[in-house]
């Protein structure tokens, strides 16, 4: 079975995203999917967009399976979401190489403290924890992880 297509969004995708986005953080069981998260989620990524986000999404013929979102200056990954029914199938990691690609010496990220699943994966991927820190517009506890490419330059 192959892989999803990573590919720039487009704009017309966004709500698209924004359920992908929705329906994977549900999944962690951190959230309650709403109207209301979803038109969040689907305002952020228009506002995040105009701000420097790289959106991408996995495209399984049609069908949007992830969303990557990434800061390409900042050297920053900010979301990562696969859409419950494509978790388990290493897109995930596919997307990671992906970004890794991107962004070949050195990437940040965060992660919420209580989605141990996706934390307890990015340090089994080679990131770094650094520090924790308590998110003041959710009220969630990030932690802050970096990964640095380890291989010499060529």
């Amino acid at each position: 079975m192959p892989l999803p297509t990573i590919r720039p969004a487009r704009t017309g995708e966004y709500d698209a995203v924004a359920r992908v986005w929705m329906n994977s953080w549900v999944s962690t069981g951190l959230a309650e999917a709403s109207p209301f998260l979803l038109a969040q989620l689907r305002a952020r990524i228009a506002l995040e967009t105009e701000n420097g986000w790289s959106l991408y999404v996995a495209d399984d013929d049609g069908t949007l399976a992830a969303m990557l979102a990434l800061h390409l200056p900042k050297k920053y990954l900010d979301m990562l979401f696969v859409a419950p029914e494509y978790q388990g199938r290493s897109l995930g990691r596919t997307l990671l190489a992906f970004t890794r690609r991107q962004m070949p010496d050195e990437i940040e990220l965060r992660c919420v403290r209580e989605n141990e699943k996706a934390w307890r994966w990015y340090e089994r991927e080679g990131f770094v924890f650094e520090h924790e820190k308590m998110e003041p517009m959710t009220g969630y506890v990030m932690k802050y992880y970096r990964w640095k490419n380890r291989k010499p330059a060529r």
